[in-house]
């Protein structure tokens, strides 16, 4: 395990640090329920513990907009995800519900607000996201382009700001109670942004299980490479007479069930799912009837090898994991992110995950695995780190790190 995390951050070339980490630090201002918040140090892999309420997704959610420099795609998937909308009308007056922009920002106001996320030490890497009013040709080209309860509304737009690149995504807020369906070929069309916005891949799994569509899309990815054996090894943790892994069934596919920073893919019902070979057992059985822990290591493992050269974000990592193989399940998930350039941030509750994360950072010294503990009080967010000593003594007298 390497140094305590509030040791100074590294000095960044280009876009990682000396590490090979694709973010050394963490800054988030006026982003959701964050109003500010300062993490000195990242790791290969970043394990944020703390109460219900502190901010912990949040900060996943934040490194999942960074990862794609505030894209469009990116910021309405994250506002689909938590079902932040009101009720509007569109061009024929039939209800439909609308992106609410306004919750992206720290007190859902976006008046005199900004966004900012990023490196602490490097403001050229980070993004800015603030709100604007469009301009008077801007508007004109609007009201142009669209009819009926439009002409009378105010169009804003975000201005999204990374290095010397600016995106524009017009909106209009929910006291207008109108709706611009067509806000991605807006963004495009209206206000002519550069299409070649720079992004690092980004996976996020969340509190619940990968769908089979999901897993059946990352395992197109590894099979017939290395990364389709680690992730048959990895269910051996839970089962140890696995001997091979396959993905039967037609290649219909239906919401990937998986929170993917930029799109969601959608089509026709059905979709292949996995089955597993035993020792001594002639006919394949389900992944599924390994129960949850199985399905769950299985996803890790293939996010992981999806997730090269970026960036992997686990919601509430102990999920389905039982607490006699956290530890082989830290070692997993900090070897393979060292092996495939992934930078992890992971959240969790669970003193058994900690501790089996503590155990596993410290015995791996070649990768660097850091805990923090998210903090809530009187509406301020904080970080607290535990040094590599403190780590170990919270596991050996069980102090409370949650």
């Amino acid at each position: 395990m390497a140094v305590s995390p509030g040791t100074a951050a590294s000095e960044r070339e280009g876009e990682q640090d000396a590490r090979g980490l694709h973010l050394p630090d963490l800054l988030i201002q006026g982003f959701r329920g964050i109003e500010e918040l300062a993490i000195p140090r990242l790791g290969r892999v970043t394990l944020l513990a703390g109460r219900n309420g502190a901010g912990k997704t949040t900060v996943l959610e934040a490194v999942r907009v960074y990862a794609a420099r505030g894209d469009y795609a990116a910021l309405s998937a994250l506002l689909r995800d938590r079902e932040e909308v009101f009720a509007a009308t569109d061009e024929d007056g039939d209800p439909v519900t609308e992106l609410d922009w306004s919750a992206l920002f720290h007190g859902r106001s976006t008046t005199g607000q900004s966004i900012v996320i990023g490196p602490q030490e490097n403001d050229n890497e980070r993004i800015r996201i603030e709100s604007s009013v469009l301009s008077q040709r801007e508007t004109d080209r609007l009201r142009r382009m669209l009819r009926g309860p439009y002409l009378d509304a105010q169009v804003n737009a975000l201005q999204i700001y990374f290095r010397n690149r600016t995106q524009r995504v017009p909106y209009i807020s929910g006291e207008t109670g109108r709706s611009i369906s067509q806000g991605r070929y807006l963004t495009r069309r209206l206000l002519e942004n550069d299409e070649q916005w720079p992004m690092e891949g980004c996976e996020s799994l969340g509190p619940g299980l990968p769908g089979n569509a999901a897993m059946s899309e990352y395992w197109d990815n590894v099979a017939l490479k290395d990364d389709e054996d680690r992730a048959v090894q990895s269910l051996r943790l839970i089962h140890g007479d696995i001997e091979r892994v396959a993905m039967v069934g037609d290649d219909a596919r239906v919401n990937r069930g998986r929170q993917g920073p930029y799109r969601p893919i959608v089509g026709r019902a059905g979709g292949r799912r996995a089955i597993v070979r035993l020792a001594g057992h002639d006919a394949p059985v389900p992944l599924r009837s390994l129960g949850d822990g199985a399905r769950r290591l299985f996803g890790v493992t293939l996010a992981l090898a999806n997730s090269r050269d970026g960036f992997l974000l686990i919601d509430e990592a102990e999920n389905g994991i039982h607490h006699s193989v956290q530890h082989d399940f830290w070692r997993m998930v900090i070897e393979t992110a060292e092996a495939n350039n992934v930078q992890v941030l992971a959240t969790t509750h669970s003193w058994d995950c900690v501790r089996g994360f503590t155990q596993a950072a410290l015995e791996l010294q070649e990768a660097e695995g850091l805990l923090y503990r998210i903090e809530r009080d009187a509406g301020k967010v904080r970080a607290v780190d535990y040094t590599e000593e403190g780590l170990e003594v919270a596991t050996q007298q069980g102090i409370e790190v949650r």
